[in-house]
């Protein structure tokens, strides 16, 4: 008998336990609300306007990602109740452009990847994250992009702040904004309009005016040789003298800067190793934010930590003038960059840095660390002084983010309804089974499961194996009791395993 003839008997539009991967999962988009998530939920989430960190720890599967995308969504749904209370949420689950960043400004001679990601740091992240913030930012502020939740008036309360913060916001962007990064001019002259920081073109001035009093020199004294007999006066010799002087102070002066802010850029660059940032772009952009607008900015140094938490904050301040009181960091999908590929030492390089109760503590900040299970296990061998640093106590731990088997009933059950045809009466998933598989029944093989994808899986195959076993002109529509079992028995070995390490799916 063919799937879709036992889903359609049931009058049921998709199967609903064919997904495996929540972002991908329409159904799951469909039903994100409290009914679908894990118990704890809430104390992941915490109060969007007060933002706290957690660290949860769970399975492949566990539904780690369903509880980023929930969060995400209900931070949406408080900004548009509070529009001057906002969050703002960066998305911090795709590492891959972080580690090339990083390995093309680390990586000597042959190094594995184990070395190159040991010399990963707390720093590292923190740049990442600014700039993920800031390009998104900027996007919005230059762009009508409807996924940005930006006021309306944004730019005109860009435009209306101090001058201070103006200039701070057009040094971060000089810093951080990272949207094509071939065009960068093109977007920094777009950001400095906007932010109406003009001021006197100090550096083309001297350069051009350099310039035309070198000619004017050059071409007065090949004048004086070729058509002038005798010495000039004492007049003439001044003012050739002095515009040689303009010319070359002009000049110097153009020449000197430049080099002083190459070599800013060059440290600047050096120090942030997940950003791709040249120095000739810091140079530019530099260069026409003026002097008195750098002053006192704390720009990022190597294995300064300070610098990140004060741009951080200044950031924080001008995104409360936009509306946003705070923001969340959701971190996820720690083992999936192709450098990291599972391996959880490799996973512990990036991840232990950021167990740092200063940085998980601070002020309108919560960073929310969804983090696969392995690194629990490699948690447990850490010492005191680690414990001591990370203060995991203060950090809404969760130890293994587990499903009992009544709320993964409960779980499978709405996504069956979920994808009932308009009109027809519900059912619930012992609908599906023989009168003598009980509610308690299927409650107990899902137990067994512990988690929504394995879940997911065992029903699946339970309806597959039912529906190869029945010819399809003579069709049994409820699934036997010995074929529940058989499958089950399959499918908690194959949990078993994968807790052991012994299969990887």
């Amino acid at each position: 008998m063919q799937v879709d003839a036992f889903w359609k008997h049931w009058k049921v539009s998709e199967d609903p336990f064919v997904a495996e991967e929540a972002r991908d999962d329409p159904i799951y988009m469909r039903l994100m609300d409290a009914n679908t998530a894990h118990p704890e939920f809430q104390k992941v989430f915490g109060q969007p306007d007060k933002p706290a960190a957690a660290v949860v720890f769970g399975e492949k599967g566990s539904g780690k990602t369903a509880l980023r995308l929930l969060c995400e969504k209900h931070i949406q749904a408080f900004n548009e109740k509070h529009p001057n209370e906002r969050v703002w949420v960066v998305r911090y689950d795709d590492l891959n452009p972080v580690l090339d960043n990083f390995t093309h400004s680390t990586r000597r001679y042959n190094q594995s990847d184990d070395k190159v990601l040991k010399k990963f740091k707390l720093i590292d992240h923190q740049d990442a994250i600014l700039s993920l913030l800031v390009t998104r930012l900027i996007d919005g502020l230059l762009t009508d992009r409807d996924d940005i939740q930006l006021p309306d008036d944004a730019v005109e309360r860009i435009r209306k702040m101090p001058r201070n913060r103006r200039a701070d916001l057009a040094v971060i962007t000089a810093l951080y904004d990272q949207h094509h990064t071939g065009q960068f001019s093109t977007r920094w002259k777009a950001v400095r309009k906007m932010l109406h920081l003009s001021k006197f073109p100090i550096l083309p001035f001297a350069k051009w005016t350099g310039l035309v009093l070198a000619a004017i020199t050059v071409l007065a004294l090949l004048y004086i040789k070729l058509f002038v007999k005798g010495a000039p006066d004492l007049t003439t010799k001044g003012l050739i003298g002095l515009a040689g002087f303009g010319g070359v102070a002009g000049l110097g002066y153009w020449a000197w800067t430049n080099l002083r802010l190459w070599m800013a850029g060059r440290r600047i660059g050096a120090a942030m190793r997940t950003v791709h940032r040249t120095a000739g772009q810091v140079r530019q952009a530099f260069a026409e934010i003026g002097r008195r607008d750098l002053e006192g900015v704390p720009f990022p140094e190597v294995d300064d930590h300070d610098s990140r938490y004060q741009l951080t904050g200044r950031l924080l301040d001008i995104l409360r003038d936009l509306g946003y009181q705070g923001m969340i960091v959701l971190v996820d999908r720690m083992d999936e960059p192709s450098m990291i590929n599972s391996d959880a030492e490799k996973m512990k390089s990036l991840v232990w840095p950021m167990l740092n109760n200063k940085f998980l503590q601070q002020d309108r900040v919560g960073v929310k660390l969804l983090l696969p299970i392995e690194l629990r296990h490699l948690l447990r061998r850490e010492d005191a002084d680690f414990f001591q640093r990370a203060r995991l106590d203060k950090q809404h731990m969760i130890d293994r983010l587990t499903w009992s088997g009544a709320t993964l009933f409960d779980l499978c059950t709405r996504r069956l309804q979920a994808c009932r045809i308009d009109g027809v009466e519900s059912v619930t998933l012992t609908d599906l089974f023989d009168d003598d598989v009980s509610t308690t029944d299927l409650i107990d093989a899902l137990d067994q499961m512990q988690q929504p994808r394995d879940a997911f899986k065992f029903i699946y195959q339970t309806i597959q194996e039912h529906c190869s076993n029945v010819p399809q002109d003579q069709p049994i529509w409820k699934i036997p009791k010995l074929t529940l079992n058989q499958v089950r028995k399959q499918q908690s070995q194959r949990v078993q395993e994968l807790q052991r390490g012994l299969t990887p799916a």
